[in-house]
């Protein structure tokens, strides 16, 4: 298997969570995942989300259930976010990133833009 880029198996086991009924044990996650990964690498990832807050977790016996408390909006805001911190010219960020925007994804955020100010 090669290399995924940063942030995909959190997000891989976000959508997991996402579509389940209720909360998931490491193991059913890693079924739904379907990428045979050992169990301690989908814990691992179980817990640093639940570290970054985007999931919660309950205790079932002698291990934990997980459920995502973020949506996938507020999951991709929180990257957007970490994207901005981690840069030290955010005005150049931005300004490559609305040159990417579709003529249809430019009006939509000059609409939204525009009611924030009124």
């Amino acid at each position: 298997m090669g290399k995924r880029p940063d942030g995909q198996l959190e997000y891989d086991v976000l959508r997991v969570l996402w579509a389940a009924d209720g909360s998931l044990s490491p193991a059913e996650v890693g079924e739904h995942l379907d990428l045979g990964l050992a169990y301690t690498t989908v814990a691992t990832v179980l817990t640093r989300l639940h570290a970054k807050g985007l999931v919660e977790r309950d205790p079932v016996g002698r291990a934990f259930v997980y459920r995502a408390v973020v949506d996938e909006s507020e999951f991709a805001i929180r990257r957007i976010d970490d994207v901005l911190s981690a840069t030290s010219d955010r005005s150049k960020v931005l300004a490559h990133f609305v040159r990417r925007l579709s003529p249809r994804e430019a009006r939509q955020i000059k609409d939204l833009l525009d009611s924030a100010d009124q």
